[in-house]
C-alpha cells in the first residue's frame, strides 16, 4: 500500500529556513496532485500550498511570498521550501494526497503522511 513519508522539521530561530520533504514508499504510485496542510495545539487544520498536475501552485495567503512548494515527479517527492520563518508558522505540518488523481485535482485529499513538527522560536 502506498505511503507519504514526511522529514524534514525541526526547531529553528524566527527568520530561518526549512525544507520539508514528502516521499511515496512506493514509487509506482501517480501522485499528481499534492499539497501541504498545518495544525497547530487547539488550532483548526489549515492548507498551506498546493501543486497542480501541471505544476501550478497555490498559496495561502500567509505564506506568500515566503514558502515554495514543488514535486519531483520522477521520484514521487513533494517539497515545501519555508523562508522568512515566524513563529506563527509553529505547527504540525502533513503532506497529503489525492490518489487516484481526479482532473483538476479536485476533492478531497485521501491520503495523509504522519506528520513532521516545525517550530520557530521568537
Amino acid at each position: 500500500q502506498v505511503q507519504l513519508v514526511e522529514s524534514g522539521g525541526g526547531s529553528v530561530q524566527a527568520g530561518g529556513s526549512l525544507r520539508l520533504s514528502c516521499t511515496a514508499s512506493t514509487y509506482t504510485a501517480s501522485l499528481d496532485c499534492m499539497g501541504w496542510f498545518r495544525q497547530a495545539p487547539e488550532k483548526e487544520r489549515e492548507g498551506v500550498a498546493s501543486i497542480r498536475r501541471d505544476g501550478t501552485p497555490l498559496y495561502a495567503d500567509s505564506v506568500k511570498g515566503r514558502f515554495t512548494i514543488s514535486k519531483d515527479n520522477a521520484k514521487k517527492t513533494l517539497y515545501l521550501q519555508m523562508n522568512s520563518l515566524n513563529p506563527e508558522d509553529s505547527a504540525m505540518y502533513y503532506c497529503a494526497a489525492k490518489v487516484p488523481p481526479p482532473t483538476y485535482c479536485a476533492g478531497a485529499y485521501n491520503l495523509w503522511g504522519q506528520g513532521t513538527q516545525v517550530t520557530v522560536s521568537s
